[in-house]
Parts: structure tokens; sequence; C-alpha cells
């Protein structure tokens, strides 16, 4: 279901593409809106504009729909809130005035998980675009015309759908917000900032909220006519089927992922499709290749590394394309996640197990590459304990947070700052200085592909263990893994243990 809110002189404006013009901003919504999986949506007015049209052509199309009169800010969140608390599935809200690619919306409206998110732009906040700060794909603080975001960098982009788990909360959070606002107590938040206010509320709240990425896309919102003509003009620059390739690609990769395997890759999801291939069949030819791997790594002769390398080079562009075919074709799952999250781990300690069999070949003693391989597996699993524990008690500090920011709170104070934001004030703290030296380094210097590589990602795993089994030997490949996942674990809990007490 769908909220649209034409409750701004911008949703009646005309739009037009240089070629043609089709109505108002909400016509053209409406009909993007037809083409997602929405059947209902629920369009809020003015008094003045209950009659405008844009809604007949849904019905027309087998759209539900239906028209509320609202008298202002409060009323458009009490409406918001009822619609949450009687939908059974999730709700989106979105301003009449958004112009955007449908791929864009698609983004976000059509996931198959159908999760709590909100289209987000990377760059410098602008007007009737408010600030957001999101990190690690998610939306970690929110602001509007009166709430500030330190550390901003990107924009909301006026589209929020909240999924089902979230419907109750949502309904809270717009009817605390209805409450302030009709006591004049949100500032100079305007009318056409309730999906903005929402989104504040939500994370606020401790709600996860997904940050859904633009890429090459366009979606923002149009406050004149200008404006509006403009933006349209922008979207026919844009091939939205190659925006579509390219938004299966995922950013913030590794160094080798990036430009070794992803650079590539993406040429290969098209014939996957085509073929009907899905994720979970690419999964499980991925470990077909890395089965190929250690079984040539087994032998332990030079010639049967080098290919053993190829394969587990092969296998991880394999892994890559998974997502990619995920994304592109929307088909997730569960049981998706799941098996690629496993698939992972069962590759690399089976890789494992054919380089210290294959250094037995050469009757040397079994004691010291076994004990190098199983410490090597330890590591990782350690690695892997650290890094699913750390998000698990990040999310339970965001909902405690949340509650106890239901407490009353003193005069001046933005009830619904970010825990977050909070979190990160203070300009000596580790957080603040890496937050530095990110601005500094630029968006791919040196210091971000640096902090990208110490980590030691999958990526650079599988790297290295191809190279240095087909260049040297398994001993150095364990010995390298343990030195350079030590470090990668040091760096990894030093932050998180900063992050944890910022």
């Amino acid at each position: 279901m769908a909220v649209v809110l034409a409750t701004s002189p911008a949703a009646g404006l005309p739009w037009s593409d240089g070629a043609r013009s089709d109505g108002s901003l909400l016509e053209r919504l409406t009909a993007q809106l037809l083409t997602l999986p929405i059947r209902e949506v629920l369009v809020v007015v003015r008094s003045q504009d209950a009659q405008a049209g844009g809604w007949e052509k849904g019905a027309e199309s087998g759209l539900r729909h239906q028209i509320c009169v609202s008298d202002g800010l409060a009323e458009d969140l009490r409406i918001v809130a009822k619609t949450a608390r009687a939908s059974t599935s999730p709700v989106a809200v979105l301003a009449a005035d958004v112009v955007a690619h449908t791929e864009a919306l698609s983004l976000l409206l059509e996931h198959p998980a159908r999760p709590t998110g909100a289209i987000v732009a990377s760059g410098d906040p602008a007007p009737l675009r408010p600030p957001v700060r999101t990190e690690w794909g998610r939306v970690v603080s929110a602001g509007t015309s009166f709430h500030e975001v330190e550390w901003a960098n990107g924009t909301f982009r006026g589209v929020l759908q909240v999924g089902e788990a979230h419907l109750a909360g949502l309904a809270d959070i717009a009817e605390d917000l209805a409450d302030l606002a009709q006591r004049r107590h949100l500032g100079r938040v305007g009318d056409g900032e309730v999906p903005e206010l929402l989104l504040t509320g939500l994370v606020r709240a401790g709600v996860q909220v997904h940050a859904v990425a633009l890429n090459t896309l366009h979606c923002g919102r149009a406050g004149t006519r200008p404006a509006a003509e403009r933006a349209v003009r922008e979207l026919a620059d844009v091939d939205e089927a190659q925006a579509r390739l390219d938004a299966a690609v995922k950013s913030g990769d590794g160094f080798f992922t990036t430009y070794c395997v992803s650079s590539w890759s993406r040429h290969l999801i098209r014939p996957a499709a085509r073929l009907g291939l899905t994720p979970n069949t690419v999964t499980g030819i991925s470990v077909g290749f890395a089965a190929i791997a250690a079984i040539w790594f087994s032998d332990g002769r030079r010639a049967g590394l080098v290919v053993g390398a190829v394969a587990l080079y092969l296998s991880f562009v394999l892994d890559c394309l998974d997502g990619q075919l995920a994304r592109y074709t929307r088909r997730f799952s569960p049981l998706g996640s799941w098996l690629d999250a496993i698939c992972d781990r069962l590759k690399e300690y089976l890789v494992y197990v054919g380089l210290a069999a294959g250094y037995l070949a050469g009757s040397r003693e079994p004691w010291e590459i076994w004990a190098l391989a199983v410490g090597a597996m330890i590591l990782q699993t350690i690695r892997h304990v650290v890094d699913f524990s750390y998000a698990g008690a990040m999310a339970d500090r965001a909902r405690v947070a949340g509650l106890r920011a239901a407490a009353p709170r003193p005069m001046g104070v933005p009830w619904d700052e970010a825990p977050a934001a909070a979190a990160a004030k203070g300009t000596g703290s580790v957080l603040a200085l890496s937050r530095r030296l990110d601005a500094l380094s630029g968006a791919r210097g040196v210091a971000y592909w640096a902090k990208k590589m110490i980590v030691l990602p999958i990526g650079e795993r599988m790297a290295l263990i191809s190279v240095t089994a087909a260049l040297f030997d398994a001993r150095v490949t364990f010995l390298t893994l343990l030195g350079w996942g030590a470090v990668a674990l040091a760096y990894t809990a030093a932050g998180r243990m900063a992050r944890s007490f910022a």
C-alpha cells in the first residue's frame, strides 16, 4: 500500500520532457505505481484540492484508490498512523512531487523482502532533500528542516517504505509526531515534510532503515515548474536498463572485488538471467568450482596449485555473480541469504583442507601444516563471530536508545535526534577522527582502499590464497592468512570498541 501526500502545491505541477506533457506530477507518480507491486493508494490532499485528478487512471487500471482530505500536518500524520494500524502489508509513504525513474522506485518498492528502507543519494544535503547519515547500508541519522544531522553524507529523496514488522512502531511514531505538530513543537517543519519526519522518527526509535542507493538513477522532489520539467528531462538522459544492471553490482566492496571481479562479472548477469539460472543455482556452481580447486590443491605439485588457484578465482567470481543476479532479478529469499553465507565458509575451509593435504604429498611433517590450517580456520571463525555479534549488539543498543528517547526531554532538545548522531558528538573521539580521515581521503582515495583492505575481506582472502598457493606453497598461504588475519581482527575489534564506547 502507498500513501501519497499531495499536500503541497508542487503536486499539481504539470510536467513535460520536451516532447510531451501528461498531466501533473501526482498523475505521473500514480502511473508509475501501477507498474510496481502497489495495488492500493491513499492520496492525501487539502480540502481545496479535493477535486484534483490523477487517480481516475489508477482506477481504470485496477489500482484501488482512496482520496483523504486533511487540514494540516498533524492530520496528515494521523492518517499515516491509521493506515499503518489497518495495513497487513508494507506501507510506502511518498511525496506527490517526487520525480523519479520507475527503476529507482522499484529498488525499494519492488524488493521481494519488502524491508523498511528509504531512497537515499550520496552527496551534500540540498533543499527539499534533507540530510541523512548512512553507515554500512543503514540510515543511522536523519533530519528535517528543524532537526540537524551531524556528519551528514547523503540526502533523503522523499520515498520511504515501512515493512510489516515495523508498522506498529510507525503508527506510534506518527501519532506522537502529530501531537507535537498540533502543539507547534516541531518548529519550522512544513506540511511537505511528512516522509522526512517519519524517517527521522523511525531512526530515532532504533528501527533499522535500509539506505537504498540510487547510483546513476534519479529521484528527487521538484518545488517549481521549471525544476519539475528539468528533472523530467534529466530522467531521459539515463538508460534505465543499464542503470538496473549497474545497480546489481554491489557498491562498497573491497579493492580486489571491485577491480578484478565486478569489473567484468557484470557482463555475465544478463546471460545468466536469460538462461533462467537462479541465484541459488549459481551458488551451487560456485561451490563446485571451490571443490575442484581443493582437489587440484591436494595434488601438491606446481601445476595442480596453479589450476587450483584459477578454479578458486572462478569460484569467487560466481560467488559475486549470485548476489548480482539476485539484485538484478530481485529474486531474494532467506534461504538464498543463508546458503550464500554458509557456502562461503564451506568453500574457504574446503580449500584449506585441500592445501594442507597437498602440502603433505611431499612427505613433510603433518603436524605443522595441520596446525596452521586449523589455526587459520579458528581465526577466521572468530572474525565472523565478532562481526555477527557486533551487528546484533548495535541493533540492541539502538532499540534501547529508542526506548530512552521516549522519556521526557528538556525544552530545546530535539526529541528525535538520532542515537547514532548523539554518540558521534565530540570532535576528539576516535570515531570523529576516523570520519575526518575519510573526508580527507576522498570517496575512493588511498586511505579509503587501505581501510577496505586491512580488514581482509573475502575478496582479498581469495586473492591471497590463489596467489600464494600458485607461487609458493600451503605453508606460506597459511602463515600469510594468520598474520594478515590477526592484524585485521585487532583493527576491527579496536574500531568497534571505539564505536561501542562513543
